[in-house]
């Protein structure tokens, strides 16, 4: 058994995916009110709220710090001042004002045996790549962490082309490899609902406007529209503006206009069990979950990560970079 915490939590993805290894939940946070209300009813605790108001010392001693944290970009301005009065700084510096700051001020101060860190694929390439760049000095160099990364795509395991970097990071210089996951999982139709409410087909009004603005773009040579899924393939990326129009996940009807999917198919799209409860509207559902994990590859992640510690394979760190030599 491992304590873990759970940072900027959403509805739990990631806390259900850790839990199925052993682990024990022991704090959370989330600012979100709805996505407090979710969590709430299927965890049975409330989140504590903005992780900015809360003290490190405060949080309870844990192995492992889970955060699909936001991406902000992180102004260095105060870091080149510094330097140049040859005055040392560090992670407080150089990211203070982010919601990764907290992340790294709660690192420093409680030490845990591990973490994992999950955000958009574009976080590489976030303010000239600056973003990622602070992250990984602050992660190795000024914390001492061993850390690794990778974009895992989720359309192995859930029928969804969903790609998300992960930031995995031990205290000790330890050996851990990520999951491979399968090219291709299951098709689509796999997680449709068989009897949809007409709610969710899309009125004449909007379906002409979402063929029109994909035509508009068509001839100006751009690839934006709407995406009228293949039922035996997989879907675009599930957006937290899902509720808008539902135009990236678009499901084909005989004989009608498309529809959008339901939330319950937008659960079982990120991979949540069906006894997974949604007590908030549909607007505010199509949110949690197009901002959510999908939560078998977190759980693939999970698996690994609990290995790498259990078998405490220690490596050899040369300069910036992790070295893989076994001891």
């Amino acid at each position: 058994m491992f304590a873990f915490i759970d940072l900027f939590a959403g509805v739990g993805g990631i806390r259900m995916a850790f839990e199925r290894q052993g682990g024990v939940c022991v704090f959370t946070s989330e600012w979100d009110v709805k996505a407090q209300e979710t969590y709430e009813a299927n965890f049975g605790e409330k989140p504590h709220g903005d992780i900015r108001t809360i003290e490190p010392e405060d949080i309870p001693d844990h192995d492992i710090l889970l955060a699909g944290f936001p991406c902000q970009p992180f102004s260095l301005a105060g870091v080149s001042k510094k330097a140049s009065l040859g005055r040392a700084h560090g992670f407080a510096d150089e990211t203070q004002g982010t919601l990764f700051f907290n992340i790294a001020n709660i690192l420093h101060a409680k030490r845990p045996r591990a973490f994992l860190l999950e955000n958009v694929k574009n976080l590489r390439s976030h303010d000239k790549k600056r973003t990622y760049q602070t992250i990984m000095k602050v992660l190795k160099e000024d914390l001492g962490y061993t850390v690794y990364d990778e974009v895992l795509d989720a359309k192995g395991l859930v029928p969804q082309h969903r790609e998300r970097i992960y930031i995995v990071g031990f205290r000790d210089p330890i050996k851990f490899e990520f999951p491979k996951l399968p090219e291709q999982g299951p098709p689509l139709r796999s997680i449709l609902e068989e009897d949809v409410d007409d709610k969710y087909t899309l009125s004449d009004k909007l379906w002409e406007y979402l063929q029109a603005y994909a035509e508009k773009h068509r001839q100006k040579g751009n690839g934006f529209g709407f995406g009228l899924a293949n039922l035996d393939g997989h879907s675009r990326t599930l957006s937290a503006r899902y509720h808008k129009d539902g135009s990236e996940i678009l499901i084909p009807q005989e004989g009608k206009n498309p529809r959008r999917l339901t939330p319950r198919e937008c659960a079982r799209l990120q991979g949540f069990p069906e006894g997974f409860k949604i007590v908030v509207s549909n607007t505010a559902a199509y949110k949690q979950f197009g901002n959510s994990v999908a939560v078998p590859v977190v759980s693939a992640i999970a698996e690994k990560m609990i290995e790498a510690l259990d078998a405490n394979r220690r490596i050899e760190i040369e300069g910036q970079d992790t070295v893989c030599k076994v001891i």
